[in-house]
């Protein structure tokens, strides 16, 4: 079993897209330039937006504009290499829910992973 915590940037990208599906967190998987390449069926049920409405649109921008900020957006733009656990409050569409965010980005790959643990 892949833990919040646990999982490595390196599994994440070479799991399926049924494996990602098991996952008790939620997934999203963005390109370098912020476009969702992966969005999986546990944050598609928890966020209430449909997986066909999010792969290929700006997350910060468009889906996740509550996170379009220095403490998860910004992150990314400013640092090569992240792997850190934040607490945050997703406010788009939705009452304030309290989360956990795991942010991760490596040198050398092309996709980073924004985890969401409800």
């Amino acid at each position: 079993m892949h833990s919040f915590e646990a999982i490595s940037l390196d599994a994440l990208d070479t799991m399926g897209t049924e494996q990602l599906d098991t996952l008790p967190f939620g997934v999203v998987g963005l390109t370098s330039e912020g476009l969702v390449e992966i969005y999986n069926a546990t944050e598609e049920r928890l966020a209430g937006l449909p997986r066909e409405g999010v792969i290929g649109t700006h997350y910060f921008s468009v889906t996740a504009q509550c996170m379009n900020n220095f403490m998860v957006a910004q992150r990314f733009e400013d640092e090569a290499e992240i792997d850190a656990v934040i607490d945050y409050v997703l406010t788009l569409r939705m009452r304030p829910t309290p989360v956990r965010l795991r942010l991760l980005k490596a040198s050398g790959k092309e996709r980073h992973f924004i985890l969401i643990q409800r």
